[in-house]
């Protein structure tokens, strides 16, 4: 069976759809192959790949891509992390069915780095769930 292509699309391709990345990879295992762009770039945020080490899951080489980069890719998925990526979302030609999670942005939350902690774990076990299930329900 061919691999499903699946794009996480995210604004600044920073925190969230670099979880969704991981996770998707993990639970996904050989069935896909997984990319995440924004549209925007605004590089791998350090808090996420932190919380993800946490959890097993390495996403300290992750690259932060522009949607426009994949535009050539026949996806098979294009799952939005954020109402802001959905909206400006690039419309994919071709048979890509969407999906739309609006998961909180852990990267604008202020205070104490314990609170800060607080929030991308609380994201990433939001994203952990979404993806697994994601997996479970269209590729498995």
């Amino acid at each position: 069976m061919e691999k499903k292509k699946i794009l996480v699309l995210c604004t600044g391709n920073s925190c969230r759809s670099q979880m969704a990345e991981g996770y998707l990879r993990y639970f996904a295992k050989d069935k896909a192959d997984v990319y995440s762009a924004g549209v925007e770039t605004h590089g791998v945020n350090p808090n996420a790949i932190a919380i993800m080490q946490e959890d097993g899951i390495d996403i300290s080489n992750h690259t932060s891509n522009n949607v426009n980069e994949y535009m050539h890719i026949d996806f098979d998925f294009v799952i939005t992390v954020c109402d802001n990526a959905k909206e400006r979302c690039p419309y994919f030609p071709g048979k890509a069915k969407k999906f739309h999670h609006n998961f909180p942005d852990p990267a604008k939350v202020k205070g104490t780095k314990e609170e800060i902690e607080a929030a991308f774990r609380s994201v990433r076990n939001e994203i952990k769930e979404y993806c697994k299930q994601f997996v479970e329900n269209n590729l498995l």
